[in-house]
């Protein structure tokens, strides 16, 4: 793929390894975050810390991707907690899978890449029918 310039555009590193993971991750929530409806999911209902949050986050696809160990949590159940307080509709995970995707799209590709748009798509569809 070449740029305007008719330079070839720089190739898009794949979600292969822990820090590229950890910058999706960063970037995924600085886009989410400024989302006037899954932000306040996030911010007020949930009331995350950031810092400690993103380092779960980043633990957690770690596991996913790369198959790490560091993250030990029950996610579900910490959904389920969540939609205790908020009931979480089906536009609400449709969203975060469109931010999670895009922000894929916009910055990686390669197999891990792909691999993380499926694995989030899962994700998504289970904890949907979970909190049904």
């Amino acid at each position: 793929m070449a740029s305007d310039s008719g330079a070839p555009a720089p190739e898009r590193p794949d979600l292969d390894s822990r820090e590229n993971i950890e910058q999706f991750v960063e970037r995924f929530y600085e886009r989410m975050l400024r989302d006037p409806l899954l932000a306040p999911i996030f911010v007020d209902v949930a009331a995350i810390d950031l810092s400690t949050h993103l380092g779960h986050i980043k633990d957690y696809w770690c596991k996913l991707l790369l198959g790490e160990r560091d993250y030990q949590r029950h996610t579900m159940n910490i959904h389920r907690a969540l939609h205790g307080k908020r009931e979480l509709q089906p536009a609400d995970f449709e969203r975060w899978l469109a931010f999670f995707t895009g922000t894929v799209d916009a910055y990686y590709a390669g197999p891990g890449a792909e691999r993380a748009k499926r694995v989030a798509t899962a994700i998504a569809g289970n904890m949907e029918k979970s909190l049904r």
